[in-house]
C-alpha cells in the first residue's frame, strides 16, 4: 500500500513550484498534495491568526488524517495548535529553521517581508531555545512583499538579499517567510543565511513516513 504523503497548506500559489522542485531534487518519488488558500494570509494579517482558527481546523479536516506542512509563518503556529483534534502532525515550515538558528547562537536576525511574520517568529525561536537567552532583532526588508505579490520575485529577491548583507552583530540570519527563500543564494555575507523550505519539507516528509 502506497503511503499517504505529505499535505502541504499554502497561503500563496507561488509556494507550490518551491516545494515540487525541492522534492523532485531531495525527495524523488514522496507524495505531496497542496491547499492554497491565500485569502487566510489577508486575515490573519487584518485580525490576527486566531481570526483564521475555524477556517484552519476545516482545512484539516478536509485533508485527512495525514500529516500537514503550514507554510505561511503568520498562521502556523495557530495551525499547530489544532494538531491533536486533527489526529495527525502539523508542522509549520520555518520550526526546523528555528531550531537550526538557536543552535547556531544567541543573536539572532529575522529578516521578514510582512510585520504580521515578526511575532509568530520570535514566539518560536524563544520556544525552541527552551529557556536559553536569546537576542532577536527583526528587519522588515521594505518593498519586499509588494514586488512579490506583484510577481517580481526576482525584485523581491534581490531586496532581502541586500537586507541580509546589511546585518551586522549576528550570529545567524533568519529568513522568516518562504517567498524570501531564494535570497540565500544571493547574499554575500559571511553570516549565516538560513531559509525554511528545505529542512520544512524533509521534516514534513519524515512525518508522513
Amino acid at each position: 500500500m502506497s503511503a499517504p504523503g505529505l499535505v502541504l497548506l499554502h497561503t500563496s500559489p507561488a509556494h507550490v513550484p518551491v516545494f515540487d522542485a525541492l522534492r523532485d531534487r531531495n525527495h524523488p518519488g514522496a507524495v505531496l498534495r497542496h491547499l492554497v488558500v491565500p485569502d487566510l494570509l489577508e486575515r490573519a494579517r487584518a485580525a490576527g491568526p486566531e481570526s483564521v482558527a475555524g477556517d484552519l481546523r476545516g482545512l484539516l479536516s478536509e485533508a485527512g488524517p495525514v500529516p500537514v506542512l503550514v507554510t505561511c509563518s503568520t498562521i502556523g503556529a495557530v495551525a499547530e495548535s489544532l494538531a491533536a483534534e486533527h489526529g495527525a502532525p502539523v508542522l509549520r515550515v520555518d520550526r526546523p529553521m528555528a531550531a537550526a538558528a538557536v543552535r547556531a547562537g544567541r543573536r539572532i536576525a529575522v529578516l521578514a517581508a510582512l510585520e504580521s511574520t515578526f511575532a509568530p517568529t520570535a514566539d518560536l525561536l524563544a520556544e525552541e531555545a527552551g529557556g536559553a537567552p536569546l537576542v532577536v532583532r527583526t528587519h522588515l526588508v521594505a518593498g519586499a512583499w509588494e514586488r512579490f505579490a506583484a510577481g517580481d520575485t526576482a525584485g523581491c529577491l534581490a531586496r532581502v538579499a541586500d537586507a541580509a548583507d546589511a546585518v551586522t552583530g549576528a550570529d545567524v540570519i533568519v529568513l522568516a517567510q518562504v517567498s524570501m527563500a531564494g535570497a540565500a543564494n544571493l547574499v554575500t555575507t559571511r553570516i549565516p543565511v538560513l531559509a525554511s523550505p528545505a529542512p520544512g519539507l524533509a521534516a514534513g516528509l519524515a512525518l508522513a513516513r
